[in-house]
């Protein structure tokens, strides 16, 4: 029978904490969130979020671009919206403020503060509601939004290309601690022994791992505050 050593087994219990506390999700300003959360920030853990969040940047580009050229082409605002809304399911709301005669730029902002993708719905918001106030065109208006979101998106890019440094930074240091002891234990001393087996062990290795888990959380909290519209 193998025999497995209890530094091994210490050493992939503290690897497997390690990548627990590695961030995989994202923070949310309190500005964003709506309910009895509101005014506090909220820890999201969801692999996919940060990829949700760029597919939703890039629909509400997209239509925005679309209903430039729906208006552009003739159509009324009402249809412009329903067809734009067939490529982004979310936008039925607005739609169906539409089709009630409520008000759409409300609507396409209630939208904007409900997912945190789609916050450059604010611009199409605001350009609806010139259009509408002062009768100027607003496929006009649609087309210098889209390329201004345009012009945001490339400084998105650039951001999270920079931040992306910052938090691989992050995990090259959550991985540090076991890798130290790896080191420590091939070298001959027995780190294990002390952390597992003393009461001041135990707590170094609570400490640790609470200051650990304290810094990733403030450099994601960091770079999602750098990244944010």
């Amino acid at each position: 029978m193998v025999s497995i050593e209890p530094a091994w087994v210490a050493a992939a219990v503290l690897a497997l904490a390690v990548f627990a506390l590695v961030p995989h999700g994202t923070t949310i300003p309190a500005s964003r969130v709506r309910g009895p959360r509101a005014g506090r920030w909220r820890w999201r853990w969801r692999p996919g979020r940060r990829r949700t969040v760029a597919e939703d940047r890039a629909a509400v580009l997209e239509l925005c671009d679309l209903l430039a050229a729906e208006l552009a082409a003739g159509r009324p605002p009402g249809s412009a919206l329903a067809s734009a809304s067939e490529r982004w399911a979310p936008l039925s709301a607005a739609v169906e403020a539409s089709r009630l005669g409520a008000d759409v730029p409300e609507a396409l902002r209630r939208l904007a503060s409900e997912r945190p993708g789609a916050s450059d719905l604010r611009w199409v918001a605001a350009a609806w509601q010139v259009a509408q106030d002062s009768g100027h065109g607003l496929a006009a208006a649609l087309e210098r939004t889209a390329a201004g979101l345009r012009v945001r998106r490339r400084t998105r890019r650039l951001v999270d290309s920079e931040l992306a440094s910052a938090r691989a930074t992050a995990r090259l240091v959550a991985a540090l601690p076991v890798a130290v002891l790896l080191m420590g234990s091939g070298a001959g001393s027995d780190p294990w022994s002390f952390l597992l087996t003393t009461p001041i062990g135990w707590l170094c290795l609570v400490l640790g791992i609470g200051l650990l888990a304290l810094g990733l959380w403030w450099i994601e909290r960091l770079a999602d505050r750098a990244a944010a519209p």
